[in-house]
């Protein structure tokens, strides 16, 4: 994989690193489960066929496969980090339906044409060539199979002083990601407590009120545990390579790569995106 265009191994270590420091295990699982509708809000469960087979490209620590491998026949989970895949192992030790393979997501071990489904969440905006991701992806799966993913928005529809502070977010992500791991891990925990926490709170707070608070910073974290606002704020502070991009761009991108009937969910993450495969190729069809 060091010769793999679509790999950067520096961000493939930070997350290796990231997955080994929050594997999940202290987040309530009803926040799990809070998190994991959202990413499959649009989704198409029903659709799937009997003892679906699938793959959860770039899993990470296992936290959404857990989620997905009691509702399919088998569940492929892909990493490019041999230490993220060592905590997914653990993570899903009792699945006994989830092969585990250590590939990069433009080199998956999957014939094509074969996968009853597919997904990827927050993966595919941190290698350097998302198009060419999303392509190898849908390459691996049959006709009328759904791809769902997860990327970064590029702050579609936000006031410019929104985009102004996302700039300076940006700059100090700069700085603090070529840090090494104990001090990123150090000062993103002091992010996560003095930043993400009490903004997340007055959120709550306020909603509770009456008030409508999405459009607030970090208003997403209203009802998301100090654990997870750590890992978030390594995951946001700790990675070199970020891309962003707007609704329009996500939708080019799939139905580019093959996919049709295209969704996006209107709620937080954004964006989180699903297409199925065509019968024939975008150029043909």
């Amino acid at each position: 994989m060091v010769s793999d265009p679509n790999v950067d191994e520096l961000v493939v270590a930070d997350f290796g690193r990231e997955w080994q420091t929050f594997d999940s295990s202290d987040v309530p699982p009803e926040e799990l489960v809070r998190q994991f509708e959202r990413y499959f809000s649009v989704f198409p469960w029903e659709d799937l066929p009997d003892a679906a087979v699938g793959f959860d490209a770039g899993c990470g620590s296992g936290r959404w496969a857990r989620f997905v491998a009691p509702r399919v026949g088998r569940l492929h989970c892909i990493d490019a980090s041999a230490g993220a895949l060592d905590v997914a192992r653990r993570v899903l030790a009792g699945s006994s339906n989830v092969d585990f393979h250590l590939a990069s997501v433009s080199d998956l071990p999957l014939a094509p044409a074969s996968m009853d489904f597919g997904y990827s969440l927050g993966v595919l905006h941190h290698v350097p060539h998302t198009s060419a991701a999303i392509a190898s992806c849908v390459s691996r799966l049959r006709a009328g199979a759904p791809f769902l993913v997860y990327l970064y928005y590029a702050l579609d529809g936000r006031p410019w002083w929104f985009r102004a502070l996302f700039r300076g977010v940006s700059a100090l992500r700069q700085r603090i990601s070529r840090w090494p791991h104990r001090r990123k891990l150090a000062v993103t925990n002091v992010i996560a407590v003095l930043v993400y926490l009490p903004l997340g709170r007055a959120a709550r707070s306020a909603e509770r009120r009456g008030r409508t608070v999405d459009g607030w910073p970090l208003s997403f974290y209203r009802d998301r545990s100090l654990y997870t606002m750590r890992n978030d704020a390594l995951d946001r502070f700790g990675t070199r390579l970020e891309r962003r991009f707007t609704k329009e761009e996500v939708v080019e991108m799939l139905t580019d790569a093959g996919l049709v009937s295209v969704v996006v969910s209107t709620q937080a993450p954004y964006w989180c995106a699903c297409g199925v495969k065509a019968t024939l190729p975008a150029s043909e069809s």
